[in-house]
């Protein structure tokens, strides 16, 4: 539930209040992976329950903006392609932090949630890397990047996602991964972008925020002191879930934690694609943290499917 993710919120933003700085903890580089780490050997986790691929129920009123197109091929090849860890120039003056390890396609691209970064993934990404090329990056206002400044919409955003892409010449085709409210902002990259979406997996990314209690509102406004991302979350979420349409036919997992209406509202997000699944669990909320055996798995079994 929305409200969840967002006393989540609360506790990091408060942290900042207080004085800590950043939302996230900083943390040193995940080291690339020497050899193959087998999801079996991370902590062991809960058995989760897979629902088959289904014709998910949309209540989402807007017609979609482009016609649905077939997910591309990737094949499984192996660029000489170097680690990269380090600020990437990405125009206006701007730097966003950067780490991408492995090589092959397609290319993993990890987006972490709310005030999180790089860190969010350091359970998951060596072995990512070991099967293919995996990319995460630090939004504005978090740990390495630049400071992010004004009132930053879905424009904003997505927008500085996209031009870090093209700057440091990440290649396509891509398996779009995106954790807690993360996701809206894959969401929005796939469907600017559906001839590079190879694959989607969503860890526990929530339904649009509804109505927000005057205290929770005054927290999380884009220009509040506390807000280090200034992302206008209500804006972008609620914009995002009612450009919700089919995008194209590629394998995408939804990954939702039991709790409540939980369950029933992740749901939404399967009309992305015909062929998705939904994976249920009962570990919480911080999924790639709690469960990264899961984790590894569905996103490795989304990259072999694409390359199929």
């Amino acid at each position: 539930m929305w409200y969840r993710r967002y006393a989540i919120l609360l506790v990091a933003l408060t942290a900042v209040a207080c004085g800590s700085g950043t939302a996230a903890t900083p943390a040193s580089t995940p080291t690339p992976a020497s050899t193959p780490t087998p999801a079996s050997t991370a902590s062991s986790a809960p058995t989760p329950t897979v629902a088959g691929t289904e014709e998910p129920t949309n209540d989402a009123t807007a017609a979609p903006t482009s016609s649905p197109t077939e997910a591309p091929t990737a094949s499984p090849a192996d660029p000489t392609t170097p680690p990269v860890a380090g600020l990437v120039d990405i125009g206006g003056g701007q730097e966003l932090y950067l780490v991408c390890q492995g090589t092959g396609t397609p290319t993993i691209l990890l987006e972490a949630g709310d005030e999180s970064g790089v860190e969010d993934w350091r359970l998951v990404m060596p072995s990512l890397a070991a099967e293919t090329r995996v990319c995460a990056y630090e939004r504005a206002g978090i740990n390495r990047s630049d400071a992010a400044t004004g009132c930053r919409g879905v424009e904003e955003v997505v927008g500085d996602l996209e031009a870090l892409i093209e700057a440091a010449e990440i290649p396509g085709p891509f398996v779009l991964v995106g954790a807690s409210g993360g996701g809206f902002l894959m969401a929005e990259l796939a469907a600017r972008h559906p001839d590079e979406v190879a694959g989607m997996i969503f860890a526990e990314v929530p339904e649009a925020i509804g109505a927000v209690p005057p205290d929770l509102a005054d927290i999380i406004r884009c220009d509040g002191p506390t807000n280090i991302e200034r992302r206008d979350y209500v804006a972008i979420e609620q914009g995002v879930w009612a450009r919700r349409a089919e995008l194209g036919d590629f394998p995408m997992t939804v990954i939702s934690n039991e709790e409540g209406d939980n369950v029933e509202n992740q749901r939404g997000w399967l009309v992305l694609s015909p062929n998705s699944k939904q994976v249920v669990v009962t570990s919480g909320h911080d999924v790639p943290v709690n469960e990264p055996d899961l984790v590894i798995r569905e996103i490795l079994d989304v990259v072999e499917t694409a390359r199929s």
